[in-house]
């Protein structure tokens, strides 16, 4: 995740000392653990806790259903589970699903998150969280709701796969920051809703929300089924360069957004090079920050375990497994790098090939080789250039001289 605001502009936020080690004196209070927090490889870990969902979004990576499925993690397995990542040391769990707010379970084992010293935030789709919903979530100390959205209402609602998803949305999203939770979104851009994005952050303007990540497609579940939908090279570089210009816009104008973007690591390099052309003086202070960011962190500082307890290497990669924490603690799988896909990723730099090598790319060490998900997709070696990346070889290459 890169914070363009922090990066671009310098506004601070509250996860700056998680993301970058950067924490500002006077600046926004510092998100807090049970223990000092020093940036380390202790993964945040994403819980798909219920594989089922109330919206048929045709680009979700869970492939949701429905109804939930036969053998998802118990109340009590989920306790375990909680007490199990807060030992090792994991830093945030992030709630998700399918739908997690279908799970009547959600705020006890939020609530027993906070108890134990872990940050529980919720991702969802936002059409279930109703006044009382909300009050819970309050209750049980839940310190961030990320909403999905995907486009204005028409753009939403056929992305969603049910009329009315977008009001159902918004309106919850008035709802948790009426409780007084601080809310976000999360946009994930392709050619349907590219154009979209002006109209969604000012709606955000609107409702209060302050905070927009913007993710790129990855080609898993449902997803991979939509890749011809995805950006082409030029057409990245084109709407993150406006996203960047919205950003200053904004701030600009008063509207201090948060805004992030996920999923293609290039952006690093991309946004290192516009502060060189735009802003020079800034450009090695935001170099520095995204070294210690540490680029794509699939295998290392993101994990993700699914509604049945098996564990990947990210929330995306769902088809394949280094075990499951019914049979091991979660840390023993975590670090067991017999497996040679776990081996690999967390060594990039010594199995990444092509122009993504760290060899050939200068960028490397702030991006690590792009989403891994993306390059099996599209090449089937996981060790490939990711074709997603929108600079040139001159931008990137290593100077030789």
């Amino acid at each position: 995740m890169i914070s363009i605001s922090k990066l671009l502009i310098g506004s601070p936020s509250e996860s700056d000392g998680l993301r970058y080690l950067a924490a500002e004196e006077g600046g926004p209070e510092q998100i807090k653990y049970h223990q000092e927090y020093v940036k380390s490889n202790k993964p945040v870990v994403v819980w798909n806790m219920t594989k089922q969902c109330n919206l048929k979004c045709i680009h979700c990576y869970a492939a949701a259903t429905p109804r939930p499925e036969e053998g998802e993690l118990s109340t009590e397995e989920g306790k375990d589970f909680l007490e199990d990542i807060a030992r090792y040391g994991c830093p945030v769990v992030l709630f998700s699903g399918g739908e997690p707010l279908l799970r009547k379970d959600l705020f006890e084992l939020v609530e027993y998150a906070d108890s134990l010293g872990l940050r529980p935030v919720i991702s969802t789709n936002g059409t279930l969280i109703t006044e009382e919903k909300a009050i819970s979530a309050k209750k049980a100390r839940v310190k961030y709701i990320g909403v999905s959205l995907d486009g204005l209402a028409s753009v939403n609602d056929r992305f969603r796969g049910v009329e009315g998803a977008f009001n159902s949305a918004v309106t919850g999203m008035k709802n948790s920051l009426k409780a007084g939770i601080k809310t976000g979104l999360r946009f994930t851009i392709t050619k349907h809703n590219q154009h979209d994005l002006q109209g969604v952050l000012l709606k955000l303007k609107e409702i209060g929300v302050d905070r927009c990540c913007v993710y790129h497609l990855d080609y898993t579940g449902r997803g991979r089924h939509i890749a011809q939908y995805d950006l082409t090279t030029a057409e990245s570089r084109k709407a993150i360069s406006t996203y960047f210009e919205l950003t200053k816009k904004h701030h600009a104008d008063g509207f201090f957004i948060e805004t992030l973007l996920v999923g293609n690591y290039c952006d690093a390099g991309f946004l290192y090079l516009t502060l060189l052309d735009e802003k020079p003086e800034m450009a090695e202070w935001a170099y520095e920050l995204l070294k210690r960011n540490g680029g794509d962190g699939t295998g290392e500082t993101i994990a993700s375990v699914d509604h049945l307890g098996f564990v990947h290497a990210n929330q995306f990669w769902r088809d394949y497994s280094f075990g499951n924490i019914r049979e091991r603690p979660f840390g023993a799988i975590w670090e067991d790098t017999t497996d040679p896909l776990m081996k690999g990723l967390k060594n990039k730099a010594a199995y990444i090939k092509g122009r993504c090598a760290a060899t050939f790319c200068r960028f490397f060490e702030i991006c690590k080789g792009g989403s891994r998900v993306r390059a099996l997709a599209l090449t089937g070696d996981v060790w490939a250039s990711d074709l997603a990346c929108y600079l040139t070889d001159e931008e990137i290459k290593k100077d030789k001289s």
